[in-house]
């Protein structure tokens, strides 16, 4: 009976922290559909191997996380979504009629996270921090969201600029809204700042001492901590009416790539309240 379940897995290195195991256990459970979903570890030199190997036993789909992304981009490069081609990242991979296929669904889940909050993009400015590839991922998604207008900031402002450019030169019409530069150079005020870098990691805060809040602005980590961030609590102290992580976005992102596997979008917000309760008494 335990081959008749579809077999689902996160693949990563390291992996074994991954919470989305539980995540789409009670997405099942909410929709009463049978699956099995595992942690799946890749060597770092073997990741195409080794999906090869997962999809020829049977399995169905996977998430993907660090540092596999971009490979997996790599390997569903026939079969991409306009999303996954944009972040030249891969977080969702199945199989159709014997093709892989590559979606990637980190800005949906920012998106949907941030309409959770209550807040609407359209009309905002919006200051993005970091220029990685948790940054690539959710750009398009901003800018389809009508925000008025994005700045891409990173320490090192040539990396900003190089997004700009590539996400420009695939979607031209998007030049207007979009700018970038380097953190000591960001000044303004904005009406949601995201933080897409890994500074609350290290418990710092990105250097953003021109920057100026909105009224009922914004601050957004992706990072998630059962404590509020160091970025959370400096951007209380600049001025950020509303502060969230990104436990809300972990959660939404997985949501999205359950609806590509199933056709069906479970609620979210019963499994976010309980990973939040998780979390606190971790």
């Amino acid at each position: 009976m335990t081959l008749d379940i579809p077999h689902f897995a996160v693949v990563g290195n390291p992996i074994a922290h991954s919470r989305s195991p539980a995540i789409h256990h009670e997405f099942g459970l909410q929709l009463n559909i049978a699956l099995r979903y595992e942690t799946l570890l890749a060597p770092v030199d073997a990741f195409p191997a080794t999906i090869e190997s997962f999809f020829r036993d049977g399995g169905r789909g996977l998430n993907v996380t660090l540092p596999f992304k971009e490979e997996a981009f790599a390997l569903a490069r026939d079969h991409l979504s306009e999303q996954a081609r944009l972040a030249a990242a891969v977080n969702t991979l199945w199989m159709n009629n014997g093709e892989l296929y590559g979606s990637n669904t980190d800005g949906e889940g920012l998106l949907q996270d941030i309409q959770r909050l209550g807040v609407a993009l359209q009309g905002k400015r919006v200051l993005l921090v970091g220029a990685g590839g948790a940054a690539k991922g959710v750009i398009y998604p901003l800018l389809s969201a009508q925000c008025t207008s994005l700045h891409i900031a990173n320490r090192t402002a040539g990396r900003a600029h190089a997004l700009r450019e590539r996400v420009v030169r695939l979607m031209p019409r998007l030049a207007d809204r979009l700018s970038a530069g380097g953190l000591d150079e960001t000044d303004g005020e904005w009406d949601v700042v995201i933080n897409a870098t890994s500074s609350s990691v290290g418990n710092q805060t990105p250097n953003l001492p021109g920057i100026r809040y909105a009224a009922n602005a914004l601050a957004y980590d992706m990072f998630y901590a059962p404590r509020p961030t160091p970025f959370m609590l400096q951007a209380r102290t600049q001025g950020a009416t509303q502060v969230a992580d990104g436990l809300g976005m972990l959660v939404a992102q997985a949501a999205s790539s359950f609806h590509i596997w199933f056709g069906r979008r479970p609620d979210v917000t019963p499994v976010l309240d309980t990973l939040r309760r998780q979390l606190n008494r971790a």
